[in-house]
């Protein structure tokens, strides 16, 4: 008995991890987006020109907005206040808005 529940269990463990998904190759695959997005190029430019500036804003930035990271993380992984992330955070945005119109107002043109 106790055979045939471990052998239940984990057929229903199989089952649940996508045991039975059907698997395509990346070449199969339909492409998710044919073509970069502007706004993402006009933020990675930005966020490069910020980098140059002062990289310190630009790596809480990237902690903060693509690494998911709370003001508390990132103060820990740059090894500053909490304060500090906070401040750069608001200022490092300022800067990116900025940037970003800028560059959406010269494209206009």
């Amino acid at each position: 008995m106790r055979r045939i529940l471990i052998d239940f269990a984990r057929s229903r463990g199989y089952l649940k991890r996508g045991g039975g998904v059907v698997r395509i190759s990346l070449e199969e695959a339909p492409p998710v987006c044919s073509e970069p997005d502007i706004n993402l190029v006009a933020l990675d430019d930005a966020l490069k020109s910020l980098a140059a500036v002062d990289e310190r804003k630009s790596k809480v930035v990237e902690l903060r907005f693509f690494g998911g990271l709370s003001v508390e993380e990132a103060a820990e992984v740059l090894r500053v206040s909490s304060d500090t992330v906070v401040r750069d955070w608001r200022m490092a945005k300022i800067w990116l808005l900025r940037g970003l119109s800028r560059g959406r107002t010269s494209d206009e043109s």
